[in-house]
């Protein structure tokens, strides 16, 4: 059974950072494809970011390009989200996800969420004005 944890969310002021982490167990972590993504309140569930397995590239969406940081440690079965000068409308609750894929567009297919076949419980960030 596959299980994502997820941590570091929190209250923030706006400008402010977190990190947020996820957790993987139940799989050989470092050939799946990991993506985070988000939900505000009244809101559909949006991709944020993602990064592909052993060669790690990367997909952002493009509201928070150069404001957030995806990486991996596949070490520690860990991916990251670092999340730099944190506005308002960036308060949702943030959901990591995994999904097996292969060939050279893993990191486009990694924007739709019906890719992931495991998610986490989500983890809340709050950002306050």
């Amino acid at each position: 059974q596959v299980q994502l944890v997820e941590s570091g969310g929190g209250l923030v002021q706006a400008g402010g950072s977190l990190r947020l982490s996820c957790t993987a167990s139940g799989r050989t972590f470092s050939t799946y494809t990991m993506g985070w993504f988000r939900q505000a309140p009244g809101k559909e569930r949006e991709f944020v970011a993602a990064i592909t397995d052993t060669i790690g590239i990367t997909n952002y969406a493009d509201s928070v390009k150069g404001q957030f940081t995806i990486s991996r440690d596949n070490a520690k079965n860990t991916v990251y989200l670092q999340m730099n000068s944190l506005k308002p409308e960036d308060t949702a609750v943030y959901y990591c996800a995994t999904m097996y894929c292969s060939g050279w567009d893993c990191y486009v297919k990694a924007s739709s969420s019906i890719k992931y076949d495991y998610w986490g419980q989500g983890t809340q960030v709050t950002v306050s004005s």
